[in-house]
């Protein structure tokens, strides 16, 4: 019997642009490569985000950085262009070895790293200054004690890597960051202009970069589609640098933007000149558009069928969106990490917090426990689109297949369920399974902090290897949980993150400030609880985020209900996500943001957790009106 044909001879790349993160790979590329190739499509996969700064950060491409820091008149230059001008030799011969020590691949240099005299040192060591005891000793002694070289280490070299991005920035390209390029140019954009006057500029030497390593995965791999997924506005600019080295290579190659940032920002696009450089924008999952289109372009199905699809077609942009199912999130396939190369990451440790830490230090092997959100009712968020609105789950025991599927692949134990909130009846089904298999994890991710997590079901998610959890607190008032649907209370907020943090599994507590009708009494009020929740031991790791309002929230589509009004969007033929709206509080909530970032920052190293709140702020703000013993009551409270 002859094999099935596949359903296309066309080779498919999904390349990841700059910047994502430097730890793990971003998995909508692998998301994507194992549906295909479940499907019979050939489909391979390069992260391109992380061989830039691997390319940026040898001893080649400091001595070209250290071309440019030259061109900059001394007097002109910043600290970290002197710092490095002076000590650039020194530079060049601890490069390979501190990216090596990064990566797991050369461990031994730690010992050397900790010594203080191997890495030249720069601005950015300055921070460590906070952390000097009384009697001038170790400043990391307090965070590592006398043992925890590769720790220590890992943080010092991640400075010294810092350090270098300082200089790259001021000397090179201004936009350029580590988890972010050119970000102003993509985020809420209504306009194209900006990002066409950005590509149409001479190339930066990070641009130049970016467009050889581009250009250099064509031959190895001879893809007739290259699929470039942007997940957040830093890496938009990228992919369009990227699909501009493609085009003028290879103009037969088909283009293909997709992805999370795609998916809230461009549900609106009327500008023709990103099919410049796109010959197709897809929505939302990419699965079922990516096999609606490769019949399309093997002449089985007619344009108008295409999925979720924008085009240009005579010169204006089109949008086909053939009513077709998705394909179920249980037959979307196991995620695959074939052709990234793992062992090439780097493990950085930016933040000594523990809970904060797990963002960028070490390398997870990412799976969605569920598809969307099976709450999706958070007025702040994004429930009308749908990655959150369409929930669609998975059997434990399938999830399980793909866990140990990938473990066979990678090696790796390690698992990061990057769910917008996974269920907790799923986890629960989730932990019994791998307890009946008898298989040893370790894995974190997003919940809601709703009740069903009781202290018996949190030390048994803790037993199937859960090592933290993260959640939304959100605004600490039980008025604005409310106003945000968020169903949850402080008070069972503080009993649920307790629980977690009795079975000995770390809470990190999303935060959030600026929210329609927040008062500065409000936010004074949202500080003592956090503090409390500190002292009380319920959360260890926290981030404020400044509200915004999205085009496709509940807040945004109903604005009344929530007290404010939208000011008028201009034109749009680009990008549409933000909206600016007038709330009648009129609060400063950029001046009370610098205190709350202030002070969480303390709480979490253990500082000033026992100082009035109202300490922290620059200005005369309003005593707190929640007991100074509130979440201790709580706790002490049946749910």
């Amino acid at each position: 019997m002859n094999a099935p044909r596949p359903p296309t001879d066309r080779h498919v790349l999904s390349l990841i642009p700059p910047m994502t993160q430097l730890n793990t790979p971003y998995p909508s590329t692998a998301y994507l490569t194992g549906f295909l190739r479940s499907q019979g499509v050939t489909a391979t996969q390069e992260d391109i985000a992380l061989a830039l700064v691997l390319e940026l950060f040898t001893p080649d491409g400091l001595r070209a950085i250290h071309r440019k820091v030259e061109a900059v008149p001394p007097k002109k230059r910043s600290a970290s262009l002197h710092g490095f001008a002076d000590q650039f030799e020194r530079y060049l011969a601890t490069v390979t070895p501190a990216v090596a020590f990064l990566q797991g691949r050369d461990p031994s240099v730690g010992h050397r790293i900790c010594g203080r005299n191997f890495l030249p040192e720069g601005p950015r060591f300055a921070s460590l200054d906070a952390f000097v005891d009384d009697e001038g000793g170790d400043p990391l002694a307090w965070a590592f004690g006398s043992l925890g070289v590769q720790d220590r280490a890992r943080h010092l070299a991640t400075l010294y890597l810092d350090d270098l991005a300082d200089v790259l920035r001021d000397a090179v390209d201004d936009r350029f960051e580590f988890v972010r390029y050119a970000e102003s140019l993509a985020r809420s954009q209504p306009s194209f202009e900006p990002l066409a006057r950005a590509l149409a500029a001479p190339p930066t030497l990070v641009d130049e970069t970016l467009q050889t390593l581009t250009r250099n995965a064509l031959p190895r791999h001879q893809p007739g589609i290259v699929l470039l997924s942007v997940p957040f506005p830093g890496s938009v600019y990228a992919a369009f640098r990227m699909a501009q080295a493609i085009k003028a290579q290879a103009p037969d190659v088909v283009t293909v933007l997709g992805g999370g940032w795609v998916n809230t920002e461009l549900r609106e696009l009327k500008e023709a000149r990103v099919f410049d450089y796109f010959d197709y924008v897809m929505l939302d999952d990419g699965e079922r558009p990516i096999l609606a289109l490769l019949e399309h372009l093997d002449g089985k199905r007619p344009r108008l069928n295409l999925v979720r699809t924008y085009a240009r077609v005579d010169g204006n942009v089109r949008y086909f969106n053939a009513s077709e199912p998705d394909i179920p999130f249980a037959e979307v396939g196991t995620p695959t990490w074939d052709g990234l190369p793992l062992d090439r990451y780097l493990s950085l440790l930016d933040m000594l917090n523990p809970m904060h830490r797990l963002w960028s230090d070490g390398r997870w092997n990412k799976l969605t426990v569920a598809h969307g959100c099976y709450w999706k009712k958070c007025s702040f968020c994004d429930v009308s689109l749908d990655y959150i609105g369409r929930y669609d789950g998975a059997s434990a025991g399938l999830l399980a297949d793909r866990i140990e599927q990938i473990i066979g692949e990678t090696g790796q134990t390690g698992f990061h369920f990057v769910d917008e909130a996974a269920p907790p009846k799923a986890l629960k089904a989730l932990a019994d399974e791998l307890q009946r298999r008898n298989r040893a994890i370790s894995w974190w991710g997003n919940i809601r902090f709703e009740k069903s997590f009781t202290p018996e079901l949190c030390h048994q998610l803790a037993d199937s290897g859960c090592i933290a959890v993260s959640g939304g607190l959100e605004v600490a008032s039980d008025r604005l949980l409310n106003l945000m649907k968020k169903g949850v209370s402080v008070a069972q907020v503080a009993r649920v993150t307790r629980a977690f943090s009795d079975a000995g599994i770390l809470v990190h507590a999303y935060l959030m400030y600026g929210f329609p009708t927040q008062t500065v009494q409000d936010t004074v009020d949202a500080l003592e609880y956090v503090r409390q929740l500190f002292i009380e031991g319920c959360i260890q790791s926290g981030f404020w985020h400044r509200f915004a309002c999205t085009v496709h929230s509940p807040v945004g589509l109903n604005p009344a209900e929530y007290g404010i009004k939208l000011k008028p969007l201009p034109p749009i033929s680009f990008a549409t996500n933000d909206v600016e709206f007038i709330d009648p509080t009129g609060v400063d909530h950029d001046r009370l943001g610098k205190a709350l970032n202030k002070a969480l920052y303390n709480y979490m190293y253990g500082i000033g957790l026992d100082e009035d709140v109202r300490a922290w702020f620059d200005r005369n703000v309003p005593k707190p009106r929640v007991g100074r013993n509130c979440i201790a009551k709580a706790l002490s409270q049946s749910a």
